[in-house]
């Protein structure tokens, strides 16, 4: 069975940094734990590590990842890192201590189901700042606010935005300064405070101490940074911080020295994904390895190749098919059947591997 081996040391060890790097300019963060589908062997590992107390929360946009969090530890503040679902709103309230919020009629329903539960719920208020996901309408901030304050048992823990998770919108000056004047207006406007604004996810990251970040933006919800050590405003390593607590390892189930072309009549009923004809390789034969994993599990143009001059030919619902290069003379092939190759996933790739039963999944503490 393919391996995704998780160091979970080197997680902690950026938790470890990235708590230091924000402390030091009085910003709070949500680690957003979502890439780990809930599994409570890695869960456990990070969660009792004396670093996670000097976070905000723990987020997770999946209720049985939250459900997990809080079966693990019952006092850890957890925040539901999307907008509910209607049919949700009980396990919502139940299993978050906080939701990011973008519909009044969803806010209104927690608001009952937290009376119910004996509960205080609070909510993110989440402004659309161009990013075209989710965020109320910046013209109807103030009447939606107005609407918040008249429920009882909801209470605002701030306002936020969400940028770069889908156009790739960057975290400018311009647009969080947006965020702070918000947060400025609607407590002029109601006579009140709430504590947080929530700029971003990793791609606000490396903005933290600079003059292109406004100083009052104190809640960041941070992911890929913590779980890969990059940010997605450039795909690069941020700092320190390690870059391979993620390793994917599949098994060499066939190999042979077969024709680098299918021979016989293409039609249109295959179920594969293969490269262009333009990108086959300058050599009828080569040897080609099969690998025990397939579309079902990743999508595999999220996985590298450690090995440079292994090539990816093909792939199916379960098997992929890899190009270990020429038979040239003198030369075997330095893999054999039973060998592993071993890929670096991306962020997509790990939280489709953890989602995944028919992946193994290695916990390395070392």
């Amino acid at each position: 069975m393919a391996q995704l081996r998780i160091n979970t040391n080197k997680i902690i060890g950026n938790i470890t940094k990235i708590n230091r790097i924000l402390q030091k300019h009085d910003i709070q963060w949500s680690l957003v734990a979502k890439i780990l589908a809930g599994n409570k062997e890695v869960l456990r590992k990070i969660l009792s590590h004396p670093e996670i107390k000097k976070l905000h929360s723990i987020a997770d946009s999946r209720l049985t990842g939250l459900r997990a969090i809080k079966s693990i530890d019952p006092e850890i503040t957890t925040m539901y890192a999307k907008p509910p679902a209607m049919d949700s709103i009980k396990s919502v309230v139940t299993y978050a201590d906080i939701s990011l919020n973008s519909s009044f009629k969803t806010i209104e329903a927690l608001d009952k189901e937290a009376g119910r539960q004996g509960k205080t719920h609070r909510v993110i208020i989440m402004i659309e700042l161009g990013e075209l996901r989710e965020g109320i309408i910046r013209e109807h901030v103030l009447t939606f606010y107005k609407k918040v304050f008249d429920l009882k048992n909801v209470v605002i823990e701030g306002i936020g935005a969400n940028l770069g998770c889908m156009y790739g919108i960057q975290p400018t000056y311009d647009k969080l300064l947006q965020l702070s004047l918000y947060k400025q207006l609607i407590e002029a406007k109601f006579d009140t405070s709430f504590s947080l604004i929530s700029g971003g996810s990793s791609i606000t990251l490396p903005l933290v101490g600079k003059p292109s970040m406004p100083k009052n933006l104190n809640h960041l919800r941070i992911g890929e940074a913590a779980f890969l050590g990059t940010t997605p405003i450039d795909n690069e390593k941020f700092r320190t911080l390690a870059t391979d607590a993620f390793e994917y390892r599949a098994n060499i189930i066939e190999l042979e020295l077969k024709e680098t072309s299918p021979d016989g009549v293409l039609t249109e009923g295959n179920i594969g994904h293969t490269v262009e004809n333009n990108e086959q390789q300058d050599y009828q034969h080569s040897y080609r390895a099969i690998l025990d994993f397939g579309l079902l599990d990743v999508d595999i143009q999220e996985l590298k190749a450690k090995d440079p001059e292994i090539k990816f030919a093909g792939t199916t619902s379960d098997m992929s098919v890899y190009d270990l290069g020429p038979a040239l003379k003198n030369k075997s092939c330095k893999y054999k059947v039973g060998d592993k190759v071993i890929f670096v996933p991306s962020y997509m790739a790990i939280a489709r591997l953890m989602s995944s039963k028919f992946i193994d999944k290695s916990v390395d503490h070392t």
